[in-house]
This record gives structure tokens, C-alpha cells and sequence, in this order.
């Protein structure tokens, strides 16, 4: 309720001042408390957000140390880059072999050996049909073309481009210098197979009603004097000495795992190609999930903090059992041996990776060296067999993390506490209006009261003075 400043009529009291002070004083206190909960419930909220963050970021650290690809991941090197370069993927078998390049594989192209004047000049005064076919056994699908009459250079290219069922030739125009008339330039069409590969090649066969040898007859390769040609041709390549055969240049398929990407033919040149364990991939991910694990542990820290005498700020999971009782499990999960491990290693520490004691993690990079050599599986199973490190610290960050786990449920709950002290408010508003109300009526009864006396005292007084 507004009150508007006023002094008793009767009394001479500011009635109105008086109930004001009178409230503030009954109802600050308690919106002050609803306010320090609210600040406490939006702080602690803040802080699980921030845990959630923290945790979420660790997850996908330690997932990558769940998957078991990881510790048969591979490298392949390539003695001679220009000739050849090379990767590996899941699968690839460590070892070495020779690899010769005798042909790269080509895609066709054809260009008109007629020159035209410029892309708007007349292909065809009374147009026809361009019938495109591939070699028998091709994946290519044959099409036709219905050209218009007085179709232009640049019509017949479009035509082409846009042809249904057109999956394997390009049309283009280029402008460049004639051979006819020297010093003038002329256009041509180019025809280009999207594919490399012999079976990608083409022919166009036209019906037209053209003259022989004009029109869109001067497009039929079955005159081999209409274009000048680059026929399409395949891949040639010896792998250990052995003869393959394919239709690209990225062949992945001769060697399980490993992906050859031809550069450069070299009849005669032999490359060694060696396919090794990449350790250096392996050493990075276990290096990431050191700084993911400290990262993680310096923010439980920070949100767990007390303050003291400091003067500094405590954190806003001060006293939190959820808190405590994480960083306690993943810890556990860090330090305990792994009880499903096979070999010469069985936990964190003997393969390089410890814990001080203000939880801090390091990592000794020549004693995980010298573990992965040893022995790369023992290591992979310190980490991924059924009890591993990173199996049971994901098994439980998904708990924590999952819908309705004690992160979650705790977020509901405050968040139905901050809803509710909205209402808390508008409930002791209510009362404090009420309140004041109630006070404005009993003070104005009083002053009226006031001022009937004094207005009698002030009629005695003439009476009797």
C-alpha cells in the first residue's frame, strides 16, 4: 500500500511517517531472510552448474581413453611424399611394404576440335538428341540430351549440365587462342568425366538433322577427328610387388586400414611405406585427460573452498555432500588398482600417472614411453578393460551427470525454492499491506479522537475562562 505523507488533523502527528516506520520495521526482517535464501539458493545453483560444466568437460576426456581403437592406433609413413603420402585408420596391421606407382588414374576429357566465334554462337540450326554411354560394366547410367533448334555454344552446355539422369559428364566453355586464325580468339566445348577410371570414360553419339560434318555432328566421337581427347584411364600400382588395379587415386582397399593418395607416377621407383603403432597419439590423449583430471580438480577445490579469517569468498558448494562425495569417488576411481588387468601394469601410477597429495595429477612421459613399448596392451587394459580407469570413471560420471541423478535432483530442488520465495514475498507484502491498513485506521481513530477533545477543551475554555 502507498502512503501518502499527511499530519493528523487532530493530533498534529505525521500519521503517516509513523505507520511507514512502523511497517518497515515489522517487515524488513523478513524479506531480508527471504532474500539471504534466495542469494544462497541462486549460489549454490550456480555452483552444481559449474560442477556439471566441470564434469561434463572431464566425460568426454576420459571417453576418449574408453575406446579401445585407441591403443591400436596407427601410422603410416611414406619414404617418398611426392609419389605418394599415406594414413591409417582401424585396422591397419603394423608392418612394412614397398609400394611402386606406374599410373595415375584419369578422368576424360574431350574438346571440340571446331572453334566457334564466341558461347553465343550457333551449335545447331536444327537441333537433335546427344546420346552419352559408358563402357560396358560401368556403375554409369547412359542419358540423352534433346538439343533445340538454333541452339547456341552456351545452350548446348547448359543442356548438358542439366541433363536428367546426367551423374558423370561436365560441360564447360573455354575461350583461348585459334589455331586457324592466328591472333583471334574463339570458344570450344569441353567435356569432362566426373570420375576418373577407364569405366568412367564416355562416348556421345548425336541424331541430328544437321549436315554431315556441321552442327551438332561435329560432337559425335565416334569421328575421333572431332576432339582432341585424354582418354580416362586407371590406377597402376605394385604393392609389395604385385599388380592392383583401381579407378581413383585414393586407393584404400590393398592394404587393410591404410589409404594410399597417388601423387605422381614413377615406373620403376619403389617406396617404402611403414605402418608403425602411433604411441604419440596415444601418449596426447592420456596427457589430455591429465589436464582434464586437474582442471576438474581445481574447481571442485575453488567451489568447496573456505574462506576463513582471508577475507576472501567461500565457495558456493561450501559443506556440500554431493561435492565431497564425488571428488572422494573419483579419486578412489583414479588411485585403486585395476583388478581386471592383465600384464605387468595394473594401475595409474605404474604406467607414469600419480596423484599428490593436494590431488594434483602429473604425468611422467618417460615412464609411459617406456610402458607402451613394453607392453601396449597391459596399458590399454589399465584404462579400458571391465574394472580400467576410464571405464569406471565414465560408468560414474554418467551417474552423476545422467537426468534425475543427485546433480539433477538437487538443481530441482532449488529451483523450486527460488520459485517459492517469490511467493514468500508476495505473501508477507500481503500481510505488511494488511498491517498497514489496519495501523492507518486505529491512528486516524485516535487522531480524530484528538481532535474532539481539543476541540472541546477549547469551548470550556471559553465557557469557563
Amino acid at each position: 500500500m502507498t502512503i501518502s505523507s499527511s499530519t493528523g488533523i487532530g493530533s498534529g502527528i505525521d500519521i503517516n511517517g509513523i505507520v511507514s516506520q512502523l511497517i518497515t520495521a515489522e517487515g524488513q526482517p523478513q524479506f531480508d531472510a527471504i532474500t539471504r535464501r534466495q542469494t544462497a539458493a541462486q549460489t549454490q545453483l550456480s555452483g552444481l552448474g559449474t560442477l556439471k560444466s566441470a564434469l561434463s568437460s572431464f566425460q568426454t576426456a576420459v571417453q576418449k581413453l574408453t575406446n579401445g581403437n585407441l591403443f591400436t592406433a596407427t601410422q603410416a609413413v611414406s619414404a617418398n611424399t611426392a609419389i605418394f603420402t599415406t594414413t591409417t585408420s582401424v585396422g591397419a596391421v603394423p608392418g612394412t611394404h614397398t609400394v611402386e606407382v606406374d599410373q595415375l588414374a584419369k578422368s576424360q576429357q574431350s574438346i571440340t576440335a571446331t572453334e566457334y566465334a564466341n558461347s553465343g554462337s550457333v551449335a545447331s540450326a536444327n537441333g537433335g538428341t546427344l546420346n552419352f554411354t559408358y563402357p560396358a560394366g560401368s556403375a554409369k547410367t547412359a542419358f540423352s540430351v534433346a538439343i533445340g533448334a538454333n541452339s547456341t555454344l552456351a545452350n548446348v552446355r547448359d543442356a548438358i549440365n542439366a541433363a536428367a539422369g546426367n551423374n558423370g559428364v561436365t560441360a564447360s566453355i573455354i575461350n583461348v587462342n585459334s589455331t586457324v586464325t592466328p591472333g583471334t580468339t574463339i570458344s570450344k566445348l569441353v567435356l569432362n568425366s566426373k570420375d576418373t577410371g577407364t569405366a568412367n570414360g564416355f562416348s556421345v553419339g548425336v541424331t541430328s538433322a544437321d549436315a554431315a560434318g556441321t552442327g551438332l555432328n561435329v560432337l559425335n566421337t565416334a569421328t575421333p577427328a572431332n576432339y582432341t581427347t585424354v582418354a580416362a584411364a586407371d590406377a597402376m600400382i605394385k604393392v609389395d610387388g604385385l599388380a592392383a588395379t583401381r579407378s581413383t587415386n585414393t586407393i584404400s582397399d590393398v592394404l587393410p586400414g591404410v589409404t594410399l593418395n597417388l601423387q605422381s607416377a614413377a615406373v620403376g621407383t619403389v617406396v617404402n611405406l611403414g605402418v608403425s603403432l602411433d604411441t604419440t597419439a596415444i601418449s596426447k590423449t592420456i596427457s589430455d585427460f591429465v589436464t582434464a583430471y586437474n582442471s576438474l580438480n581445481s574447481t571442485t577445490h575453488s567451489l568447496g573452498q573456505y574462506a576463513g579469517t582471508s577475507g576472501g569468498t567461500n565457495g558456493a558448494l561450501l559443506g556440500d555432500a554431493t561435492l565431497r562425495n564425488i571428488s572422494t569417488k573419483l579419486r578412489q576411481d583414479t588411485s585403486n588398482p585395476v583388478t581386471s588387468a592383465t600384464g605387468n601394469y595394473n594401475s595409474l601410477a605404474m604406467i607414469g600417472v600419480s596423484i599428490d597429495k593436494t590431488g594434483v595429477m602429473s604425468l611422467d612421459t618417460t615412464k609411459l614411453t617406456a610402458a607402451l613399448t613394453a607392453n601396449l596392451s597391459a596399458v590399454s587394459n589399465v584404462f579400458t578393460s571391465s574394472n580400467g580407469v576410464a571405464t569406471r570413471l565414465n560408468a560414474d560420471l554418467t551417474l552423476y551427470l545422467q537426468s534425475g541423478g543427485a546433480l539433477d535432483s538437487q538443481q530441482t530442488s532449488l529451483s523450486s525454492q527460488l520459485t517459492s520465495f517469490t511467493a514468500q514475498r508476495a505473501d508477507v507484502q500481503s500481510r505488511m499491506d494488511s498491517l498497514q491498513a489496519s495501523m492507518l485506521k486505529q491512528f486516524t481513530a485516535m487522531d480524530a479522537a484528538v481532535g474532539q477533545m481539543k476541540s472541546t477543551a477549547t469551548y470550556l475554555t471559553k465557557v469557563f475562562g
